[in-house]
C-alpha cells in the first residue's frame, strides 16, 4: 500500500506492539449487544499473536471525559475478546499507564494479549498531551493503527503514538484505506455516488467534494425533497430545508459544471402520517398533496437509478433513500442496495457504503456482505467523502 508502512515491513516477533483498535461497542446492562468491531479486529489481533509479539491493546470506550467511570470501563470486553481469540490468553490491566501497567507489560508473555483500561479516563488522550504520549510510547516499541475509525481525531494514542514509535497501518487499516482508495482517489469510472439522510445542511461538505470525483449523484431522503423545493415542486408536508433552496441550487450549479450530473426522484411513496401500518400511495414528486409526505422513491424513480447504476463501475453509498426505519418505506434503498449486491457479486461493479444509517439500512436490505466493502468507521468515513486530511493516516504517512 503506498505511503503506508504494514506489518510485513518490521519485526514482530519478540518485540512489545502497541495495537490501537477500536472497541466502542453497544452495551446495555453490561452486555455486548453488537459485536461487529471486535470481530474486525480479531484476525488482526491473532496474526500479531502468531508471529510472537506481546500484544499491548488499546482503545477508547464512550465518553467518561477524562475521568474513571466504572460504567466505561474496557474489563467487559476481556472475555468477549478471549472467546473470540479461542486459546490466546487476554489479561487486563485497570490503567492505561503507569507503573503497574509496566509491570503487566513486563510479566506478559509472547503471544499473548494485554487489554489495558479505556484511555479516555484520562484526560491527555484527548487533548493529545504530549506527556501522556509519552508514557503510553514508553509501554512498547512498535506502534500499529488499526482504528481507521478513530484516526479523524488528533489524539494521544492516535497520533502521539505515531510520532514517537515506529508506525505502521494494521490490517483494518489497510483493507479501509485499499477500499477507499479505489473508490474515490483511482476509481473506475463510470462513478456514482448515492447519497441520502434528511439534511444537506449536514452533509455541505461531502456533496461539494464528490461532485468534483462523480460522474452521477442519486439523491434521497429528505435531502432529495429540498432539491426538488429548489426547482420549484411543491413538497406539502415532506421533510424539507426551506431555508436551504439556494444552497441547493448552487450545488446544482456547481455540479452542472463539474460534468456530475445529479439524479432526483420522479415518483415516490406518499402518506399523510409516518407510522406503521400506513398504506402509501405512489405518485409523481409532482403530485404530492399539501397534507402528504414523501417517505421514500417511489418504482419509477428505483428502475430508473438502477438503469444508471448498470452503466457504472463504482459506487459509494452513504444515507437511506427513505424513511427506511419503517415499512414500506424502505422498499427503495433496498431495491437499489440488492441491485449493486449483485452487480458486485457478477464482478461488474466496485461498492463502497459507510455511515451508520447506511450500514443499519444495507442490513435491512441483507446485503451487508455482499458490497465490495462496508465501513463501519461513521465520523471517519464521513470525513474522508468530504475530501479531508484524517490525522491519524496523515500521521502514518509521514512516518
Amino acid at each position: 500500500m503506498a505511503g503506508f508502512r504494514t506489518l510485513a515491513d518490521v519485526k514482530i516477533s519478540g518485540r512489545t506492539v502497541l495495537v490501537r483498535v477500536d472497541l466502542n461497542v453497544p452495551m446495555q446492562d453490561g452486555e455486548i449487544t453488537d459485536t461487529t468491531r471486535i470481530d474486525r479486529v480479531i484476525d488482526s489481533l491473532r496474526d500479531l499473536s502468531a508471529a510472537g509479539a506481546k500484544v499491548v491493546v488499546l482503545s477508547h470506550f464512550g465518553r467518561p471525559k477524562g475521568k474513571p467511570q466504572a460504567a466505561m470501563s474496557l474489563k467487559p470486553l476481556q472475555a468477549a475478546l478471549a472467546k473470540a481469540l479461542r486459546g490466546i490468553d487476554v489479561a487486563f490491566a485497570p490503567d492505561c499507564i503507569g507503573p503497574d501497567v509496566e509491570k503487566a507489560i513486563k510479566s506478559l508473555r509472547y503471544g499473548h494479549l494485554l487489554l489495558l483500561e479505556n484511555l479516555r479516563f484520562h484526560p491527555g488522550e484527548e487533548a493529545n498531551d504530549p506527556g501522556f504520549a509519552d508514557r503510553l510510547a514508553d509501554l512498547g516499541d512498535i506502534f500499529v493503527n488499526d482504528a481507521f475509525s478513530c484516526s479523524h481525531r488528533a489524539h494521544a494514542s492516535i497520533t502521539g503514538l505515531a510520532e514517537r514509535l515506529p508506525a505502521v497501518a494494521g490490517p483494518l487499516m489497510q483493507q479501509e484505506l485499499d477500499a477507499l482508495s479505489k473508490a474515490l482517489e483511482k476509481p473506475k469510472h463510470p462513478v456514482m455516488a448515492v447519497i441520502g439522510g434528511a439534511k444537506i445542511s449536514t452533509k455541505l461538505e461531502l456533496l461539494g467534494n464528490l461532485i468534483e470525483k462523480v460522474d452521477v449523484m442519486i439523491l434521497g431522503g429528505g435531502m432529495a425533497n429540498t432539491f426538488l423545493a429548489a426547482q420549484g415542486t411543491p413538497m406539502g408536508k415532506s421533510l424539507c430545508e426551506h431555508e436551504m433552496l439556494d444552497t441547493a441550487k448552487e450545488i446544482r450549479e456547481k455540479a452542472e459544471a463539474a460534468g456530475c450530473e445529479i439524479l432526483l426522484p420522479i415518483d415516490g411513496a406518499i402518506a399523510k402520517e409516518f407510522k406503521e401500518g400506513v398504506d402509501p400511495v405512489t405518485a409523481p414528486v409532482e403530485m404530492i398533496p399539501e397534507d402528504g409526505m414523501m417517505l421514500d422513491i417511489g418504482p419509477i424513480s428505483a428502475e430508473m437509478f438502477e438503469d444508471r447504476l448498470a452503466e457504472c463501475r463504482t459506487v459509494v453509498w452513504n444515507g437511506p433513500l427513505g424513511a427506511f426505519e419503517l415499512e414500506p418505506f424502505d422498499g427503495g434503498t433496498t431495491e437499489l442496495a440488492i441491485a449493486a449486491a449483485e452487480m458486485t457479486k457478477e464482478g461488474k461493479l466496485l461498492s463502497v457504503a459507510g455511515g451508520g444509517d447506511t450500514v443499519a439500512a444495507l442490513a435491512n436490505a441483507g446485503v451487508l456482505g455482499q458490497f465490495s466493502y462496508i465501513s463501519t468507521a461513521g465520523g471517519a468515513f464521513l470525513e474522508w467523502l468530504e475530501g479531508k486530511e484524517l490525522p491519524g493516516v496523515t500521521a502514518l504517512r509521514q512516518r
